[in-house]
């Protein structure tokens, strides 16, 4: 189960632009998938942990998380990100 990392294209950012934001302050937390969640971060530095490893990412990154993923966040900058579930 991987997580996919990549700089946003204007595919994306258009794909996003209109979609909720999250904001989440420095901090550290479990996290379970139970729907594939595709993100674009607007501000802040994240590593995600998992059982295949860890990825790091930040601001200009899309990101895709897949179903059933377990992961552990550690927010080291405040992260704004626009996101969709599903």
């Amino acid at each position: 189960m991987n997580i996919t990392v990549k700089k946003a294209g204007e595919a994306e950012k258009n794909e996003m632009e209109s979609k909720p934001i999250w904001e989440c302050e420095v901090s550290e937390f479990d996290w379970h998938y139970d729907s594939e969640e595709r993100c674009l971060l607007i501000d802040g530095e994240v590593t995600v942990s998992y059982d295949g490893g860890s990825v790091s990412f930040g601001s200009g990154d899309y990101v895709v998380f897949p179903k059933g993923l377990s992961c552990v966040w550690k927010v080291s900058k405040p992260v704004k990100k626009h996101y969709i579930f599903g």
